[in-house]
């Protein structure tokens, strides 16, 4: 770190253009390039996948997605002449139109009954040639304008399906991204009480989000990104780039105080504050990229995104940020707020206060703050996972409005079909298909099933079932499994007919099924990965063992507030959520490992600072003290500074990024304000210097730094 940090202070001006130039590099080139998102379920191994690769194999015509065209009339039906005249019309153009492979209208005698009841509703399916994420944005464009344009009084249409909703999607990133801008502007005011404190850390982070964000837009086009990864990328990129360069600049404030020089001042920051930005960094990043070992694709973009954005931000804060500090050197502290960020004398103000409350008493303290977590943490144990469809769209989206259309006029099942493919034997196997049919429509929560469609060899069939109850309902979820276990099973030993249940909902819920299997082994690598550095880093078996049980605490009080907000309705109006959904089946992975990291940023800076101390006054109490009025308050304000950064993008339409921010910005409220405030302080007192033993046969075996010991000691 001192070496690093001494090159970049000896050569601040090359530093400095150099990040620049990168900056400038990677927009212009994003810019030239552009963006390609798409969004690949593709699990192994999975039925739904097999029924996917039989129709991409043998069934074109039939391997895209559909979409839904929504036909309503407020007076009479749908079957009146000029109506019936307009839709046909309508369908009549969607089907001569690019990437469309067919269109079954709802007065087709052979399609799947699509007028309601009460004749007031009908839908038509259009067969796209491509899945959602080949297809181009501008072809499904050009099929929901055109079907909005027949729209009349008395006639609404509207438009539902994947290709819609993917094209329909809309948030307010750029907006949660400037609020959260703002937030962290008043926090580090109110910290530093400098304007130019304040700028350094904003200045960091923005150079390298926007390397990093241009560098993601440059990757959309060798992987499949989903839609939501570059402002996932941003929320967490933003968060703990501030945080970063907030820790390295109070270190730096603290020097210049101390009466060290400017650029020894720097080289302290950065051989102590930097040492804990690096190691939580590469934390953040290891987790991430763990997240390769589950072999999802569709986690990999925003794995390497997310973690490519924290690299870039530890990487501005280790290299750009000392470079500036040397250039700023004490006008760090000009453009002074009066009253604000006034530095206090070791072992006064209100930290040092409360840690000696804390240590008085010890166990009320840690029965409290632990009981808290574990009272937040109880709606874990009824966690759903799955995937949101359309039915939880903002209400001024057309797939929304689609979505309670057919609910309303066909029941919710509608709105999540699922594609029965059908493997046929060679010779006669047609000659069942009305047996599989027949079966399928028996079963219970089946309510319509489509007569089936034979691609030219004959050898594979489509049928589609719709069922009783809406796609993320837990009936639904039981129906495919009843399907797959008893059903088709029994058609297959009856007429030799192999069939397989695909379609959006089944994938989902095949997704769900198997990360729900690889979550045990993975946040049981990420933990232990991070207790063995933790362990390296403190040279302490107790210390990690409590960090990592922290951690979990406030990982599960998390899950518990999202699945209360998301999955039960608790306040789920007061950020725009106005219908309940499962929980994303990839959010516990990202979300886990996120956070995991990040909580690691105030361990390792809250016990770095415990352990100088411990060293040089080998008393317990008074580092764990000493400790807590050094960082406290830079803790506080850079969990605040996060909070606001993270609860701002709750504010977009895309449920995806809300579950994302509600779930980080509660972790990393609970971690900074409930355990490293109260909890880890209870239990380090109640420790005492049992916290920092260590093995002597394990401290002769790894390496120490003997210049570090002697920086320590002095």
């Amino acid at each position: 770190m001192r070496s690093l940090a001494a090159w970049c202070v000896q050569h601040r001006l090359a530093t400095a253009l150099g990040w620049v130039a990168v900056l400038a590099v990677c927009v212009a080139a994003a810019s030239s390039a552009g963006s390609t998102f798409q969004s690949n379920f593709a699990l192994p191994q999975s039925d739904s996948q097999r029924a996917r690769d039989l129709l991409r194999e043998r069934f074109r015509s039939a391997s895209g997605d559909p979409a839904a065209i929504v036909f309503h009339v407020t007076r009479g039906t749908v079957a009146a002449p000029a109506v019936r005249g307009r839709v046909q019309r309508t369908l009549e153009r969607i089907a001569r139109m690019p990437r469309v492979r067919a269109v079954v209208s709802p007065y087709d005698p052979f399609g799947p009954r699509g007028v309601s009841r009460d004749g007031r509703t009908a839908f038509a399916t259009v067969q796209f040639d491509r899945r959602s994420f080949d297809l181009p944005r501008s072809a499904v464009r050009a099929v929901v304008d055109t079907a909005h344009a027949a729209a009349s009084p008395g006639l609404q249409v509207e438009a539902g399906g994947p290709p819609v909703q993917r094209v329909e999607r809309r948030s307010r990133e750029s907006r949660s991204e400037a609020i959260a801008i703002v937030a962290a502007i008043v926090v580090l005011l109110l910290t530093f009480g400098s304007v130019v404190a304040m700028g350094l850390p904003i200045v960091t982070a923005l150079v390298a989000l926007g390397t990093g964000l241009s560098l993601v837009t440059l990757a959309t086009h060798a992987l499949d990104t989903s839609d939501f990864t570059p402002a996932l990328a941003a929320m967490i990129g933003l968060g703990v780039g501030i945080d970063y360069a907030l820790f390295v600049v109070t270190r730096f404030r603290a020097g210049l105080r101390a009466g060290l020089g400017v650029d020894d001042a720097v080289l302290d920051a950065m051989d102590t504050a930097g040492r804990a930005v690096l190691f939580a960094g590469a934390t953040v990043v290891i987790a991430l990229l763990g997240m390769f070992a589950l072999g999802v694709q569709f986690l990999y973009a925003p794995a390497l995104a997310s973690s490519l954005a924290v690299l870039l931000t530890m990487l501005a804060s280790l290299t750009l940020l000392p470079a500036m500090l040397s250039r700023v050197g004490r006008g760090v502290d000009r453009w002074r707020v009066p009253g604000l960020g006034r530095a206090r004398p070791e072992g006064t103000g209100f930290w040092f206060a409360w840690s000696r409350f804390i240590q008085r008493h010890p166990w009320p303290a840690a029965v409290a703050s632990a009981g808290l977590l574990l009272v937040l943490a109880i709606p874990v144990l009824s966690m759903q996972l799955g995937s949101a469809d359309a039915g939880t769209d903002p209400t001024s989206t057309t797939t929304r409005r689609a979505y309670d259309l057919l609910a309303a006029g066909f029941g919710p099942g509608f709105n999540g079909p699922l594609q029965v493919v059908a493997e046929l034997p060679g010779g006669s196997g047609a000659r069942g298909l009305p047996a599989l049919r027949a079966a399928v429509a028996r079963t219970p929560g089946v309510v319509r099933v489509t007569p089936a469609r034979v691609n030219a060899a004959r050898d594979t069939a489509v049928v589609v079932a719709y069922p009783s109850t809406a796609p993320q309902s837990a009936r639904t979820r039981d129906l495919v499994a009843h399907l797959r276990d008893r059903v088709l099973p029994a058609v297959a030993r009856r007429t030799g007919i192999r069939a397989h249940v695909g379609g959006t909902t089944a994938v989902f819920e095949d997704f769900a099924a198997y990360i729900d299997g690889k979550l045990p082994l993975f946040i049981g690598v990420v933990v232990a990965l991070s207790a063995v550095l933790l362990a390296l880093v403190f040279r302490s078996v107790v210390v990690p063992l409590k960090a990592v049980a922290m951690n979990l605490l406030s990982i599960g009080a998390s899950f518990g507030v999202v699945v209360a907000v998301f999955q039960w309705g608790w306040l789920a109006s007061a950020i725009g959520v106005d219908r309940t959904a499962p929980i994303q089946s990839f959010l516990p992975v990202m979300v886990f490992a996120i956070v995991f990291g990040l909580s690691m940023d105030y361990e390792v800076f809250l016990l770095s600072r415990i352990r100088e101390d411990w060293v040089r006054r080998r008393d317990a109490s008074e580092a764990v003290a000493q400790g807590i009025a050094h960082t406290g308050r830079v803790i506080t304000a850079a969990a605040t500074i996060m909070v606001c950064v993270f609860a701002s993008f709750a504010l977009g339409d895309d449920l995806v990024v809300k579950l994302f921010g509600i779930g980080l910005a509660v972790a990393v409220f609970l971690d900074a304000f409930v355990i490293r405030t109260a909890l880890v302080p209870a239990i380090m007192e109640l420790l005492g210097p049992r916290a920092w033993w260590w093995p002597r046969w394990l401290e002769r075996v790894l390496p120490s730094s003997a210049s570090r010991r002697k920086r320590v000691a002095a």
